[in-house]
């Protein structure tokens, strides 16, 4: 058991990758608070885990005492906390035409500003354990797609978080800070957000090369079994990393030939 003894904290843990994170956790034996923003999908994930393996508080992240409250829960519940993952998200398209200021605050607020206050909030149990921080970003934050625009500027943003924190914080108070930037993961969310836009129930069993050279995409679980490394001591002295989780190059991608083919002048 890789993780044994350890108390673990995830944000966005109720479905996705933050469950399938819990999930393993909880087999690798650590105890596991969870946080999301559907109560009925956390009691629901308390009675698959059992509740003596993990507890859950719904709560919005970006509320002022949201990263305090969710401390106090893993000590007061099962007396420590060794492990944050940041795993909540804002996923929502925009562009250039449509990021109004309202809109990249609240993005920036949940994906980039909250994980740094939960980190603040759980220092002072990560400094006298020793502990780490594994930050869920997206491959995003290279670029992103257009109409990813906010999205990937506030994944950008906690990717640089993760290289400067996890440089000062493991000199300063002996605390890892990695990041892992999954690619296209096929999640309850991401099957819904497909649906809704007007695509087939099944769009993933087809996914072009363009996209997916693997013929499919990531399952949350696949990210979570990555995830256990980072998390773990067997990660030793690793520390300000960021690791791509793609089928491709982020840099010097080879197009498949069917798509250059179609692409060449007549």
């Amino acid at each position: 058991m890789r993780l044994k003894d350890k108390v673990v904290l995830i944000t966005g843990g109720y479905t996705g990758i933050g469950k399938a994170i819990a999930t393993r956790c909880v087999a690798e034996g650590a105890k596991v608070v969870v946080n999301g923003l559907e109560e009925e999908r956390g009691l629901a994930l308390v009675a698959e885990l059992g509740e003596e393996n993990i507890a859950h508080m719904t709560v919005d992240i970006t509320e002022d005492q949201a990263p305090k409250k969710l401390v106090e829960k893993c000590v007061a519940q099962f007396g420590s906390l060794h492990i944050l993952v940041n795993n909540a998200a804002y996923i929502a398209s925009s562009n250039i035409n449509t990021t109004d200021a309202d809109f990249a605050k609240r993005i920036m607020a949940v994906n980039a500003i909250a994980p740094l206050l939960n980190i603040q909030a759980a220092l002072p149990q990560l400094s006298k354990n020793k502990g780490c921080v594994l930050n869920i970003g997206s491959i995003n934050a290279w670029g992103g797609e257009p109409d990813l625009l906010a999205y990937s500027m506030s994944k950008g943003a906690l990717m640089t978080m993760t290289r400067n924190l996890g440089d000062s914080m493991f000199r300063e108070y002996g605390v890892r800070v990695n990041q892992i930037n999954p690619g296209w993961v096929l999640t309850e969310k991401e099957i819904l957000n497909k649906k809704e836009q007007g695509m087939e129930a099944d769009w993933y069993k087809e996914i072009p090369d363009i996209f997916a050279p693997a013929q499919r995409i990531f399952s949350p679980e696949e990210i979570a079994t990555a995830c256990l490394y980072w998390m773990s001591d067997e990660c030793g002295p690793v520390s300000s990393q960021v690791m791509d989780l793609e089928q491709f190059p982020m840099i010097g991608r080879n197009l498949p030939k069917t798509w250059e083919g179609s692409h060449k002048k007549k």
